[in-house]
């Protein structure tokens, strides 16, 4: 399997290379330069196979065994997923696959373990250190900083927005030191994330440092998230039942992208519903309005407070059109409104606690089967449980009037002081902060 950029079609790179440049040269992001596929037949047998054989196919798709070996493979699946991924049925006609399980409580685990494999195999065999940029709205900083803490060779800078992010996410990733250094960015997550697309975009800097991503733009984050369908595929297998639609929250869009490149590759899954919050770009792209980077708003699912889909390129590029796209997937934007009444629905009705993210989705699905009940359809929906509520205490309470139980490794980083640095959202400010720690002396 190779891989081509979205601005460049001519530029070709194998798995391996797409990981460790993170971004095309030129700019871009990476996408398969054919269909994946499943071997033929595996969608008949997912009720008899392990959710490992299942992600090690999956993962196998996309990437080559000159890349990768199948022991090595193997290896980084079993890793990645060292936590269940349980689907939990809730109320009838509602779902939650529960992606929290990980070490840091979020989705945003399962592509992280899987990067920090990939990092293992792959890293810069020319004596400099490899350099991981992100950018985070919340889960993302605190996955990747676990997944790569003490990993020999390599460090890892988090951007991430100064005061919207929960103490509690803040917490994850600019309190472990060492090889994981944190930056916050007087400004949004678009900003932290310009920041990040400007440094892959400066050819001098990427000559002075091995530098590569792990946000959802890289190719190895990517990957792993169709271990989520996986799991979902083989539980609705082992139920008999009908394949439901899959309803995810969606702020960068790679989950989503994850998912319909696993469908694509040939697992059984429904439709497809993106929620997203007051950020309504997705949206409004599949609504017919031109395709328009925006500032993002504040909500209460600030993890999703994104105004410039980073995947969205790779989606539009895939399909080759936004009306194409449309086909495959509904975009349902809610409020925080809708998203307090979902999470107080829900509690009330079944006694279930979601944090605002997941809630999001699940306001998102109640339209849908509301609007679909008038016309007499009827369909089972499936809502990616995205992070564990007792990352958002303060929110939680706010709305139900008590806070979750808050497990005990997210209760041990309270006495963690911050070792964040300030940083402007400039990217001469972060060019040069990088260099002074990085580049060669």
């Amino acid at each position: 399997m190779r891989y081509r950029s979205t601005s460049d079609p001519a530029h070709r790179a194998t798995f391996r290379e797409a990981v460790l440049s993170g971004t095309p040269p030129g700019g871009g992001l990476y996408v398969p330069e054919t269909p994946p596929a499943l071997p033929p037949g595996v969608a008949h047998t997912l009720a008899d196979r392990s959710i490992e054989d299942i992600a090690f196919d999956l993962a196998r798709a996309f990437i080559g065994p000159d890349d990768v070996s199948d022991a090595d493979l193997a290896d980084a699946v079993r890793h990645t997923l060292a936590f269940p991924l349980p689907v939990v049925d809730v109320e009838p006609g509602l779902s939650l696959l529960e992606l929290f399980h990980g070490p840091t409580l979020a989705f945003k685990d399962v592509g992280a373990r899987f990067l920090a494999a990939m990092l293992g195999l792959f890293a810069s065999t020319d004596g400099r250190e490899t350099v991981v940029l992100v950018a985070t709205s919340g889960d993302t900083g605190g996955a990747v900083a676990a997944g790569l803490h003490g990993t020999p060779d390599v460090s890892v800078v988090v951007l991430y927005p100064g005061g919207r992010v929960s103490p509690l996410q803040e917490k994850q990733f600019a309190s472990l030191g060492g090889n994981v250094h944190a930056l916050r960015v007087a400004g949004s997550f678009d900003d932290c994330q310009r920041l990040v697309k400007a440094m892959f975009a400066d050819p001098d800097l990427r000559e002075g440092i091995a530098l590569t991503s792990a946000n959802s733009i890289s190719v190895a984050r990517l990957v792993p998230q169709t271990f989520y369908y996986g799991a979902l595929a083989r539980h609705t297998a082992q139920t008999g039942g009908l394949a439901p639609a899959v309803v995810v929250p969606s702020g960068n869009v790679g989950n989503l992208t994850a998912g319909l490149l696993a469908r694509r590759a040939g697992l059984p899954l429904g439709r497809f519903v993106a929620a997203t919050n007051a950020n309504t770009l997705l949206s409004d792209v599949l609504g017919g309005m031109p395709y328009a980077p925006r500032a993002s708003h504040q909500t209460l699912s600030t993890a999703m407070d994104v105004g410039d889909p980073s995947n969205l390129a790779r989606l539009l590029d895939l399909y080759g059109s936004a009306a194409t796209l449309a086909t495959d997937v509904e975009a349902v934007s809610v409020s925080d409104a809708e998203t307090e009444a979902a999470m107080r629905g829900l509690s009330e009705r079944t006694g279930y606690v979601a944090d605002p993210h997941t809630a999001v989705g699940v306001a998102a699905w109640e339209r849908v089967q509301r609007r679909d009940a008038r016309s007499g359809e009827a369909e089972c929906g499936v809502v990616l449980a995205t992070a564990h509520p007792a990352k958002f205490p303060d929110e939680v309470h706010r709305v139900l009037g008590s806070a979750p139980q808050t497990p005990e490794r997210l209760a041990r980083l309270a006495t963690r002081p911050l070792l964040a640095d300030d940083i402007a959202p400039d990217t001469e400010a972060l060019r040069a902060w990088l260099m002074a720690r990085f580049g060669a002396s």
